[in-house]
């Protein structure tokens, strides 16, 4: 009886989904050249389902994301600001 238990809880344990954890990138956007520019960079990273916060550094030509990796990656940040006009890269080191 010890063991169908142990083996239930097991199975349920690795059954159960992976727990979302939230990450945090910086994305170096070199093409903001004025003020308006961190608002549509802004704009375009809340657009991407998971994102969370969004710190937008004007003068240090950066965006500061924090999102759900479940729910969306890197790459997508990445391409969300490309499709606004402002291509971005994950900073190294991050």
């Amino acid at each position: 009886m010890k063991k169908l238990v142990i083996l239930a809880v097991l199975s349920a344990v690795l059954a159960a989904p992976a727990w979302a954890a939230d990450q945090t990138v910086t994305l170096s956007v070199p093409g903001m050249t004025c003020a308006a520019c961190p608002i549509t960079v802004k704009t375009a990273l809340f657009r991407v389902p998971g994102v969370k916060k969004v710190v937008v550094h004007f003068r240090q030509r950066d965006a500061v994301v924090t999102f759900d990796d479940t729910k969306t990656r890197a790459a997508a940040l990445t391409k969300a600001t490309a499709n606004a006009g402002y291509p971005s890269t994950v900073k190294q080191g991050e």
